[in-house]
């Protein structure tokens, strides 16, 4: 491994998480649909699917919450477990191109252990927004819920790539939009994982339209 490579990601996990502590201590948050996080908050295993774009504003308001990321084996993922290791993450990983078999084991194993997962059903490369059914796996397995969840705002850097990545401004306010919970039930044939991944997706563009001011007013409780 070159150093260039090696001392990137760890230069990333000392400055990062502090650095987006300064940064974000000044973000406001709305929620709509929180009670759909009531379950998680009573303690039970809880598999969130975020969109990849969004995946910042997420990361600082539930750091130190005992969930557990997936991350891709690709160089950048390095950045993200660096990262989310000193916000207080876990991470496993693998994706559904590289090291998946083995990312399924050990996210079933935390599932199992009591922990709640993050994945971003459209990473690590995309297509933007596109829900890979296979990412469903560990919720068929466990049948632990799935909820839908996503971030926004109005005053954020939109950084150019695959995903359109999401930088909040300080002081920005953020909009945090949650769905119903699913269940996918342990003899749920492969075939219909897709059918669960395209309503998904679905209700992924609804929460977008209603964190980017387009739906449902925020509650105004804190997320």
């Amino acid at each position: 491994m070159r150093v260039r490579d090696r001392v990137g990601p760890l230069a990333a996990g000392l400055l990062g998480p502090f650095l987006l502590r300064g940064m974000y201590s000044s973000l406001k948050f709305d929620m709509i649909g929180g009670e759909h996080l009531n379950s998680w908050r009573a303690g039970e295993p809880t598999v969130f699917v975020v969109w990849h774009g969004r995946l910042l504003p997420l990361l600082y308001r539930y750091r130190g919450e005992r969930i557990v990321l997936l991350v891709s084996q690709h160089r950048d993922g390095e950045y993200l477990a660096r990262v989310g290791h000193g916000l207080g993450y876990d991470s496993v990983r693998g994706s559904s191109s590289h090291g998946g078999a083995s990312a399924v084991r050990q996210l079933v194993r935390r599932v199992q252990a009591g922990d709640s997962l993050a994945i971003t059903p459209d990473g690590p490369r995309g297509p933007k927004e596109r829900f890979k059914p296979g990412v469903l796996q560990v919720a068929r397995i466990t049948e632990a819920p799935v909820i839908p969840i996503l971030a926004g705002s109005q005053h954020g850097w939109w950084i150019e790539g695959w995903d359109s990545f999401l930088v909040p401004k300080p002081f920005a306010r953020i909009r945090i939009a949650v769905g119903p919970p699913r269940i996918v039930p342990g003899d749920t044939p492969t075939k219909e994982l897709v059918e669960h991944a395209r309503e998904l997706e679905t209700e992924l563009e609804t929460l977008k339209s209603q964190v980017d001011g387009q739906g449902t007013n925020p509650s105004g409780e804190d997320a």
